[in-house]
């Protein structure tokens, strides 16, 4: 998929979208999650994105049978709202796409539930930093190779491992666009940051290892050490004046 390079009539179709995702994630931060279904989050999720006149981007996609990914403990993403009831010291990851107006924003956040440890608490800490640095770091005439470095640094000075086999993404038109935006340095081409892009930065971080493993519902991927993990993530457009979180705030 080609990198799609925002126009102005799609920037504010992408500031919508993104929008309304900051919108339900203030509206999940209300909420008591404890005894809740995953299946019923996603059910309240999936109403409040249709109330404003958009469409959840995941249901569908590739198969995917939810209108959000909600992912608990050591799954890392990509798990698949159902019966399971959220408990009292779960971390919630929760991941949300929505299509407005032809366009895509896409976002994630974890969301302690009730009484979680401090452990548990400095990891979410130190992904969202990691996310905030990633971000910093995506300015035109910078390299895709320098969020991953800001990420990358971020969470392995405090002991945790980066997510490998999963990155962050273009985004646009479509859910998945190039550029790739790994959470690592690596061997790939140097890709330069160019102001109309829209990336999704998206770190994962595990408490323990790296390594992963995929369910039998070939969606949901885990920690392989079943340690516990961290997802946050945000859409960024690189504009020429200046870049803008689209969905970090509902000021946008």
């Amino acid at each position: 998929m080609t990198t799609s390079l925002v126009k102005a009539e799609a920037t504010e179709q992408i500031r919508a979208a993104g929008y309304i995702i900051a919108e339900v994630f203030k509206r999940i931060e209300k909420m008591d999650l404890r005894g809740m279904k995953t299946l019923d989050l996603n059910d309240r999720i999936d109403t409040l994105i249709r109330e404003r006149n958009a469409t959840p981007a995941f249901l569908n996609y590739r198969g995917f049978p939810k209108s959000c990914c909600i992912s608990l403990n050591n799954e890392i993403v990509h798990g698949i709202p159902d019966l399971r009831l959220v408990k009292n010291g779960d971390i919630v990851k929760v991941d949300i796409g929505v299509k407005y107006g032809g366009y895509i924003a896409d976002a994630a956040r974890t969301f302690p539930v009730g009484n979680v440890t401090p452990e548990v608490l400095q990891m979410l800490s130190v992904t969202m930093q990691a996310l905030n640095n990633g971000i910093e770091a995506a300015r035109p005439g910078n390299k895709v190779s320098d969020i991953s470095r800001a990420i990358q640094i971020t969470v392995e000075a405090k002991g945790y491992s980066v997510v490998r086999e999963l990155t962050g993404h273009g985004v646009g038109k479509h859910l998945h666009e190039e550029p790739v935006i790994p959470n690592f340095v690596g061997d790939g081409p140097e890709v330069s940051i160019m102001p109309g892009m829209a990336l999704a930065i998206e770190p994962m971080v595990n408490m323990g290892s790296q390594d992963v493993v995929t369910a039998s519902n070939g969606w949901t991927v885990l920690t392989r050490d079943k340690s516990l993990s961290c997802h946050y993530e945000d859409t960024i457009l690189i504009l020429e004046d200046g870049n803008i979180n689209v969905t970090r705030t509902m000021e946008n």
